[in-house]
């Protein structure tokens, strides 16, 4: 049985996840800081084994964005993934002042397009939306 765990979760499980997909390598570091910085994290279990995750990130009044959402290959397509940004957008639903309007934002990994649009997101550009953008600082930028 999955089970849903908030903000409960550790830096080696969140690596152990990220490994799991092939993302991108983080310090434990940076891993521990970005665990701290989240405003909202979800992990799904299966008995004590991870079987995905998602977090929250954002200032948590206009804008909050779905980052980390994963679900660990030997449990995707069980519906998961779907639990979890369930709870990811109950939990900005429970942040928003009443009256309010907030952006729920993500980047979405490359043909995952479809289960977002699913659960009313859209795709940009559009005829009043630029594109999403994206730029990755590493040192060998800061040394050009």
């Amino acid at each position: 049985m999955i089970t849903l765990v908030t903000n409960k979760m550790d830096v080696d499980t969140y690596l152990g996840l990220r490994a799991s997909v092939d993302w991108k390598k983080l310090s434990p570091t940076q891993a521990q800081k970005a665990l701290d910085h989240s405003l909202f994290v979800v992990c799904a279990y299966d008995g004590n084994r991870p079987a995905g995750m998602g977090r929250i990130v954002g200032d948590g009044a206009v804008i909050c964005y779905i980052q980390d959402l994963l679900v660990h290959p030997n449990y995707q397509g069980m519906g998961i993934g779907k639990r979890i940004l369930q709870e990811l957008i109950r939990y900005v639903h429970t942040i928003r002042e009443e009256g309010t309007t907030m952006m729920l934002d993500l980047m979405c990994a490359k043909d995952r397009e479809m289960f977002y649009t699913k659960h009313g997101f859209i795709a940009r550009p559009t005829d009043e939306l630029g594109p999403g953008m994206i730029q990755y600082l590493d040192d060998r930028r800061d040394k050009q």
